[in-house]
């Protein structure tokens, strides 16, 4: 349900068509631009990176032929109505054996400059772990609303941020777009540790994405517990 749906296809002659399902609410990357007029909540940014987590280890674990996405970014990440999130394209996927995670598949190194794994880039070894830094980058995204290379930048926005969570100013890191409570600080810290987990440069050290969806999973819990409690105090 976490995946763009794929119904068929047309070829004839020189001409191939895809047909898939049409997801209207524009991408994760318009959203935190503020492209549709409104501002991404941070519940609904922490229930999109936990739809992408979804979609990412139903790819690596439970597809019947497992792949391994290779280009996560949050252009690829687009909303229905609800605000779900949906990852998409799938042009330079590929196959991995029966055990995603095991895999590692000799190849000429693609990506988006900004998401694809140094390791990876570096050897052309391309493994399940590179969609894990990849989806690393995206949290840093989600966080700070930034991209993760600026022209008008010194640095990338993941080095910038993980920098700042280590010397204990994590919120300050925030999207200025949005209002920082309790909640938001402690999930912005857990979501941070998680992320720094995933960027490592020894993929072998990096989460599986099921490691991913527990962790996220516990981080909502606590943040939606604290919203309450909150709440009831007020």
């Amino acid at each position: 349900m976490n995946l763009v749906g794929f119904y068929g296809y047309l070829i004839f002659e020189d001409e191939k068509v895809i047909v898939v399902e049409w997801v209207p609410n524009g991408n994760l990357r318009q959203h935190l631009d503020c492209k549709f007029g409104t501002v991404l909540g941070f519940s609904n940014r922490l229930d999109i990176i936990i739809d992408v987590a979804h979609a990412i280890n139903y790819l690596h674990t439970y597809c019947e032929k497992p792949l391994i996405h290779r280009d996560i970014k949050s252009v690829n990440i687009l909303l229905t109505s609800t605000l779900h999130g949906k990852v998409a394209d799938f042009g330079l996927a590929k196959l991995a054996s029966m055990d995603a995670n095991n895999t590692i598949v000799q190849t000429i190194a693609k990506g988006t400059p900004g998401y694809i794994d140094p390791e990876y880039f570096r050897t052309n070894q391309l493994s399940s772990k590179s969609d894990v830094y990849s989806f690393g980058v995206v949290l840093v995204e989600v966080i700070t609303g930034k991209r993760p290379v600026e022209r008008t930048s010194k640095t990338t926005a993941v080095k910038w941020a993980i920098a700042e969570f280590y010397k204990g100013n994590a919120i300050d890191t925030l999207d200025p777009n949005l209002k920082p409570d309790e909640a938001i600080s402690a999930a912005v810290r857990q979501i941070y540790e998680l992320a720094s987990h995933c960027l490592v440069i020894d993929r072998r050290k990096r989460p599986t994405m099921e490691e991913c969806c527990r962790t996220l999973w516990n981080i909502r819990k606590t943040y939606n517990d604290m919203i309450k409690k909150e709440t009831m105090d007020n």
